[in-house]
């Protein structure tokens, strides 16, 4: 009787485990390839046209893969836009999702649906993953494949968001606990944590850091000195909370292992960046990736394709949106 009572008890997990293997297994490279063989290069080239008008496209379509990815999975859910203001992208972590991000999604998902072959083949949640590879690689970052056959998700609230994203002060144990939720390791968090290379944040994210630390530090002393005081030019109390400040000081259009250099000189802009040199259990992979920006691109890549299966939809689950942002 207990034995059958331990089955009943832990098999739901067991098939949650099943299901999300299952939607992961599916997807591959070549899942286009009969129904529509030039999807690659028709995202690349919208997302080439919208990465010359404007760099903020590399980071913003980065960081929407990302938030979508890490609520309900990535099944473009992020994307979904209703008028009672309660979904995802309306939660506070999500209110500054720059506006380029969704733009690209919309100029590669009307060059797909350009194809008569390709309309509405093509999954938006797929498009966001080729769109992300691509900004990265316009960016100077590496070139890699990416597998597909995501379908889109019909659900989309903002409860949901809630605790799911990492925040600027987290610790390593934090931030370990939340990416291994999603079967992501260290060297996996390490990794993707590099895309902050490109980024860009406000200054409301860290003024902590710069102005009321922990009395009677009132600057993180982990925090580079000299560039807490540039922190403090560029952002002076009661600055406009839309001001924004580049994540890496000394090559912020350019993907590149300087994050991890700057991490060495105390110059990671939150908590949840400084963090990760100053703990002795990552900061042997921060030093590797700070001298071995071969290793840094390997890892990432391997990191970015993992986040890319977390939850998927494939199959006869979900569907594929004639608009990104609404159900059908």
């Amino acid at each position: 009787m207990g034995d059958h009572s331990f089955l009943v008890i832990f098999s739901p997990l067991l098939l949650l485990i099943i299901c999300a293997q299952t939607g992961s297994a599916q997807l591959s490279p070549s899942f286009y390839k009969s129904t529509c063989p030039n999807v690659e290069w028709l995202v690349r080239s919208a997302v080439e046209l919208k990465f010359q008008q404007t760099f903020v496209t590399a980071p913003a379509t980065l960081r929407l893969f990302f938030h979508d990815c890490f609520v309900r999975g990535c099944d473009a859910s992020i994307l979904l836009a209703y008028p009672n203001n309660k979904v995802e992208k309306d939660h506070p972590d999500d209110i500054s999702l720059a506006g380029d991000g969704f733009d690209t999604v919309a100029k590669a998902k009307a060059a797909v649906d350009s194809d008569s072959q390709c309309r509405n083949k093509v999954s938006c949640a797929d498009i966001l993953a080729l769109a992300t590879r691509d900004v990265i690689n316009l960016a100077g970052g590496p070139f890699y494949k990416v597998e597909l056959g995501r379908r889109d998700g019909r659900i989309s609230t903002l409860s949901s968001v809630q605790h799911s994203l990492p925040q600027p002060h987290f610790n390593l144990d934090q931030l370990n606990s939340m990416f291994s939720s999603h079967g992501l390791t260290q060297t996996d968090m390490i990794a993707l944590s590099g895309a902050h290379t490109i980024g860009f944040s406000h200054c409301n994210q860290f003024s902590k850091r710069i102005y009321n630390f922990s009395p009677p530090k009132l600057i993180d002393p982990t925090l580079n000195l000299q560039y807490a005081f540039q922190l403090r030019q560029a952002c002076p109390l009661r600055v406009d909370s839309r001001i924004a400040i580049n994540m890496d000081p000394v090559t912020p259009q350019k993907f590149d292992n300087q994050y991890f250099k700057n991490l060495q000189q105390g110059k990671g802009l939150f908590t949840s960046d400084q963090v990760l040199a100053t703990d002795e259990r990552s900061r042997g992979t921060v030093n590797l990736f700070a001298s071995n920006e071969g290793a840094f691109n390997n890892a990432f890549v391997q990191a970015i394709t993992k986040m890319g299966r977390i939850g998927v939809l494939t199959g006869r689950h979900g569907e594929i949106r004639s608009d990104c942002f609404r159900v059908n």
